[in-house]
């Protein structure tokens, strides 16, 4: 830790930069589990470096998505429970990277707080270490400002973004896609990291119990349940881009399935979702029923218990499924593409 580097006058104005010091130092060792081959650069630098490893790509192009946590933030100020939403905010981005094929090489954070306190700073880096050790990603870099008056002191935001490599010629082309193809869900975790400022609101989260068992939830508390981390699709995507000729992959978060499914699909050819197959997860009806939400808000919404679709031939269904469920997802077909112009039916 840096011992000749202070100011008296900085920390009267509310930043210690001392604190930012002792921060690093506790991180260090999160941020050890995340190193893969590529890193270049050790923590402290002004750059994170990598270098990528392009055996067997032809022709490489990187591809980048950032994200943040959003309002799911107040749940873990309120529970005091830091050490999962930096898996939040690691797998929103690396889940959008991976729709085009890529796989996802290194990632960045940045957290912002009213107030640095390096033992809630390190229980923060814990979550993104471990979704880049889910992600197989290397976490190079990042950077904590410390804000006072501009946030809560005990406050923070937190936001990050992937950087990942794809083959051209391997690039996701769903100008492939025909009637008849299948798709296929993986189910999520829960509500993973969007639509909270509507939880929030249903659920007056500030006034709430939040960590009494409910029975809607199969026992777990209200916190718990909204809490749960989003799930990172990395491993099980990438074996499948390995094996299959997949012709389109959607994320399902904000907006939910009436807004990300039609991302993937070409005109003229329509996703025809059947609602019946859906395994909706308990937090969305006990969400729905609480609020008194109108069902077509909800899939407008959420994604009901379906983190990411996939669309294959019917050709490649049967070894689509198995080799999804070999790498840990309960795969599962929940429609068919047809011919028509709204790109998305739910019936």
């Amino acid at each position: 830790m840096n011992t000749n580097s202070k100011s008296d006058a900085y920390a009267a104005a509310g930043v210690d930069i001392t604190a930012g010091y002792k921060a690093v130092d506790l991180m260090k060792a999160h941020i050890a589990k995340t190193m893969t081959k590529g890193v270049c650069s050790d923590v402290g630098g002004f750059g994170g470096l990598f270098e990528p490893d392009l055996e067997g790509i032809k022709r490489p192009v990187l591809v980048s998505g950032t994200d943040g946590v959003g309002t799911k933030l107040k749940l873990a100020f309120l529970m005091n429970k830091h050490d999962t939403v930096g898996i939040d905010c690691v797998a929103m981005c690396v889940n959008d990277v991976i729709c085009c094929g890529a796989k996802p090489l290194f990632f960045l954070d940045y957290i912002a707080c009213g107030k640095n306190v390096p033992e809630k700073i390190a229980e923060i880096v814990k979550g993104v270490a471990e979704g880049c050790v889910q992600s197989g990603s290397a976490l190079i870099g990042g950077e904590t400002a410390e804000m006072p008056g501009f946030y809560p002191l005990d406050e923070y935001d937190l936001a990050g973004f992937s950087v990942g490599v794809v083959d051209k010629d391997k690039i996701i082309d769903n100008k492939k896609m025909a009637e008849g193809d299948i798709i296929i869900a993986l189910p999520s975790s829960g509500i993973h990291s969007n639509g909270f400022s509507l939880v929030r609101k249903v659920f007056d989260v500030e006034n709430a119990d939040l960590r009494s068992p409910i029975e809607e939830l199969s026992g777990k508390s209200l916190g718990e349940s909204l809490l749960t981390p989003t799930k990172i699709y990395v491993k099980a995507m990438t074996a499948l881009f390995e094996q299959v000729d997949v012709k389109a992959v959607s994320h399902i978060t904000g907006g939910g399935f009436y807004e990300n499914i039609p991302r993937s699909i070409p005109e003229g050819l329509t996703a025809r979702i059947e609602k019946n197959s859906i395994r909706i997860l308990p937090i969305f009806k006990f969400l729905q029923k609480s609020g008194n939400i109108s069902e077509h808000d909800m899939f407008n919404t959420y994604n009901m218990g379906v983190g990411m679709s996939v669309i294959v031939s019917q050709n490649d269904l049967e070894k689509s499924l198995e080799i999804l469920r070999k790498n840990g997802e309960d795969a599962y077909v929940i429609g068919k593409i047809t011919k028509g112009e709204d790109k998305i039916e739910i019936v």
